[in-house]
């Protein structure tokens, strides 16, 4: 007897992964205060010269498929600087029919207090099936610098993406207010929506920048200067710069945004970002 697609999917072993991290400031030291992990999901914390602390976060189940569950909570107040990025480019794996895999992630930001929240790349390959949500939450004289990464395949493999679901919300709030609101769905056909010129004019890689902090405006010029052809940076309040990047590949996109990392970047960049 042959079994249905649909309980094939369910009997399936799914990843679970989960992180809640706290971090406050003594004496201007940046320090850990709570730290869970479990299942698939760990935090490193590389030695750095900086008084600030670094977060490497890893997903030792290798990546994401339908089915999978992962979420991520930091808390950074009290004055504390923390800089969080992954170990390696996060992967978007075929999903079986119907399953879908989950990433939520909430950033808690308060008064006076610095998240940089730098993940590498996730690469979304064909078949792929995932749901991400991002809220950030900033009080106060609080600030973040965000990047998120996305590359359509590996050019240098031959890969496209051609057929996948890819639901995306990054949600920024300030005093709980939202702010900004970016939605990226792609369904069915990857590959005509990608070439379409409103969307990515057939970018092979794309990243969202966000920049919210009391120098916003005065950071904008420098901005625009580092940004490649198929990229623009506009203000959106006195506190907020938005920039969006489109490249032909995740080494054309690196050489833009690295340069725009290290110029936001209050602190030593995260090692992760330069292998």
């Amino acid at each position: 007897m042959t079994e249905h697609p649909a309980s094939l999917a369910a009997s399936q072993p799914r990843a679970q992964g989960n992180i809640r991290a706290s971090f406050d400031a003594t004496n201007g030291a940046t320090r850990l205060v709570t730290l869970r992990q479990a299942g698939s999901s760990r935090a490193l914390f590389p030695r750095t010269p900086s008084r600030n602390l670094q977060m490497v976060l890893t997903n030792t189940s290798g990546g994401v498929t339908g089915g999978d569950r992962f979420r991520t909570d930091i808390r950074v107040t009290d004055g504390a600087t923390v800089s969080v990025t992954t170990q390696a480019a996060e992967r978007a794996y075929r999903a079986q029919p119907g399953q879908t895999g989950r990433v939520d992630t909430a950033l808690f930001i308060g008064n006076q207090s610095r998240l940089n929240w730098l993940p590498q790349e996730t690469l979304l390959f064909d078949g792929c099936n995932l749901a991400r949500r991002l809220s950030i939450d900033v009080n106060g004289d609080g600030s973040v610098l965000m990047v998120e990464p996305l590359v359509f395949g590996r050019t240098a493999m031959g890969e496209t993406v051609t057929q996948g679901i890819f639901d995306d919300q990054i949600d920024l709030r300030v005093e709980g207010a939202r702010a900004f609101l970016d939605r990226v769905q792609l369904r069915r056909d990857f590959q005509r929506s990608l070439e379409r010129p409103a969307v990515a004019d057939g970018a092979g890689a794309a990243a969202l920048l966000l920049y919210f902090a009391g120098d916003a405006e005065a950071r904008l010029p420098f901005v625009r200067e580092l940004l490649p052809p198929l990229g623009g940076a506009s203000l959106l309040t006195e506190r907020l710069l938005v920039a969006r990047l489109l490249a032909q590949d995740s080494f054309e996109l690196r050489r833009s945004l690295v340069p725009l990392i290290e110029l936001l970047h209050n602190d030593t960049i995260p090692r992760p970002w330069m292998i």
